[in-house]
């Protein structure tokens, strides 16, 4: 018998919309303790507003959210301004956002394997640096769900795998839900229990290897969409380059 993980999010039935044009369409969501659900879908299918309604950022014009009492919730927004001119360590930065302990801030900073980057200008982090510091921003609330919206962006390819491995570890390790909003479904297919397909509404949903064959996954994102990500839905036994080709151990030549 499969005993069901206690949920700690559910929308149901969401509508949203902005100046005349939907961009939500009764949608229904869950995500429970110990689960990573990614959320996929083109651009402008209401993936960040969809994410912004579970967290009580935005107000729907109907549906129900329910979240669990006293649910801690950790954020990585899409975007993040800082101001380039600012001088903002690392360490500041992140006792800025939660005014716990040094160690507190050194424990996740190692967490995410960035310790050596507490001295660092927040201004002068490579964009996968940056992604990880904002992690390590978000686990300081000790989060029983953690929302990632497009997490990798900026992240060169073997960075992406790298991060998506630590967010597998990240659930192992705290037992949280993780939420993550991506385009592109190949590089989480590893780390995701459940794939959720958005185009205003909910069009398929389930396991990776089932949504990647659905018609309407295929429809959205091109009938060779199925073959372009079996390539990834085995373990990595290879290396990849920066353009995502797969790189023979021993003599470099593509498949």
């Amino acid at each position: 018998m499969t005993v069901t993980a206690p949920t700690l999010v559910e929308a149901s039935d969401i509508v949203l919309g902005y100046n005349g044009r939907v961009v939500l369409e009764g949608v229904d969501i869950t995500v429970a303790e110990k689960e990573i659900v990614t959320l996929i879908g083109p651009n402008g299918s209401g993936k960040t507003s969809l994410a912004r309604v579970m967290l009580g950022l935005v107000e729907p014009e109907s549906g129900n959210i329910w979240r669990r009492s006293g649910l801690s919730i950790g954020y990585l927004p899409q975007r993040l301004s800082i101001d380039s001119n600012l001088p903002l360590t690392v360490e500041r930065f992140l006792r800025l956002a939660d005014r716990r302990s040094s160690s507190r801030i050194d424990d996740v900073l190692a967490e995410v394997g960035t310790q050596h980057l507490a001295g660092s200008m927040v201004s002068s982090l490579s964009g996968g640096e940056l992604q990880r510091v904002l992690l390590a921003r978000a686990l300081l609330r000790a989060p029983d769900l953690l929302v990632l919206d497009e997490p990798t962006q900026g992240v060169d390819f073997s960075g992406q795998i790298e991060f998506y491995g630590l967010i597998s570890r990240i659930r192992d390790r705290h037992g949280c839900g993780v939420l993550t909003i991506s385009h592109d479904l190949h590089l989480v297919m590893a780390a995701t229990d459940r794939v959720v397909c958005l185009n205003h509404h909910i069009c398929c949903s389930g396991e990776p290897e089932s949504v990647r064959r659905h018609p309407e996954y295929l429809a959205l994102f091109g009938p060779d969409a199925a073959e372009r990500l079996a390539i990834y839905a085995h373990h990595h036994d290879h290396s990849h380059d920066l353009a995502g080709e797969i790189v023979e151990p021993h003599h470099h030549e593509h498949h």
